[in-house]
């Protein structure tokens, strides 16, 4: 990936107005943005990755060792980067010390380094035009997937077995699966975040999923039932996409994060379940992670173009979420695909569940 000079200007930016001489980037978030979509983990479950950017007055380097280094030259097309390899015995933390001067600032604990992470943050909230393209890809690839998976369930099925077919699809669409969450029947009631069990799918099923690829991070959300839906569930998924509708109309340009809040809180009470917003968050802005920033009463983030935001109303048993996209063209739906039914609100299709 080409180096950024606006990005490490910004950066070096930053790095003069807090009197930084070395900073080192360890978070693969900042890492991707950084390296304008180059993706730094093995694992993905980590913050960290298996390498680092090193910037000092003078230089920018990418520290790594010798099992990712011609890896990440050839595949992840960082060859205009300066690269400092080390063994893998030896790992690329000790090249820190052999380039940097003065006191250590990070984006992650290493060592007695100075924490820099939340400074850092803001600076990768706006995304370039690359990165809408990018993002516009992943959003489409990782409805695909859902539309894909949930088309192939069964009944009988365990939630495991759910979970492997949205894997499946995900990869079978060039995205990387890393948040899969399955919940079956009553499970669908019960939990906010359902990680996935034995439990034997029946009648109903919440598919929830996040995605990566270029860093970028891409949430969507999908309910399927097996046979006539009842009264009250429908009338729930209906309140639920209203509410989402809701926040997205309100998702503009100088508006602030609590603002969206305070729609959500509004919208549930007129929909009658006016306590239903405690028992998970509504989302946020989203980007290199799966939630930069959440919305609360508190959060005073303006709101920008060129911003994603994955809004998540939830009413127990049912949720409506897709990842959005604010530009000069107004409000971008990525992650939505034209084959779901829909819920149609105040001139916006939200995804209904789907009847199998």
């Amino acid at each position: 990936m080409r180096r950024s000079s606006t990005k490490l200007n910004s950066v070096r930016k930053l790095m003069q107005d807090n009197d930084i001489e070395t900073l080192l980037i360890q978070r693969s978030s900042n890492f991707a943005w950084l390296t304008n979509g180059a993706e730094s983990p093995v694992s993905i479950a980590t913050d960290g990755g298996s390498g680092a950017i090193l910037i000092t007055k003078e230089n920018e380097y990418i520290l790594t060792n010798n099992i990712e280094a011609e890896r990440w030259q050839k595949e992840q097309r960082l060859e205009d980067w300066e690269f400092v390899i080390s063994s893998w015995e030896d790992g690329w933390s000790s090249s820190v010390k052999k380039k940097s001067s003065g006191k250590i600032h990070s984006d992650l604990p290493f060592l007695e380094a100075i924490d820099i992470s939340a400074k850092i943050n803001s600076l990768r909230y706006i995304l370039n035009e690359d990165e809408l393209v990018r993002y516009r890809e992943l959003g489409a690839a990782t409805g695909r997937a859902l539309q894909a998976a949930a088309g192939n369930v069964r009944v009988g099925m365990t939630e495991w077995e759910i979970a492997g077919l949205v894997a499946n699809h995900c990869y079978a669409n060039n995205i990387r699966p890393i948040v899969n969450l399955i919940a079956v029947d009553e499970r669908v009631f019960k939990y906010g975040h359902p990680l996935p069990t034995e439990k034997k799918m029946e009648r109903y099923a919440m598919l929830v999923l996040c995605t990566r690829k270029f860093g970028l991070i891409a949430s969507a959300t999908r309910l399927i039932h097996f046979g006539s839906i009842p009264d009250a569930l429908q009338r729930k998924m209906n309140s639920c996409a209203r509410i989402d509708t809701e926040m997205i109309h309100a998702t503009r340009e100088g508006t602030t994060l609590s603002d969206i809040f305070n729609v959500a809180q509004k919208n549930y009470k007129k929909e009658g379940f006016k306590d239903e917003w405690k028992i998970h968050h509504q989302g946020g802005l989203t980007g290199f992670q799966t939630r930069e920033i959440l919305a609360t009463q508190e959060t005073k983030h303006s709101i920008s173009l060129n911003q994603a935001f994955a809004w998540n109303p939830s009413i127990k048993g049912t949720k409506s979420e897709d990842t959005i996209l604010l530009t000069s063209r107004g409000i971008e739906l990525i992650t939505q695909v034209d084959e779901w039914p829909l819920i149609e609100c105040n001139g916006i299709g939200r995804p209904d569940i789907l009847v199998l």
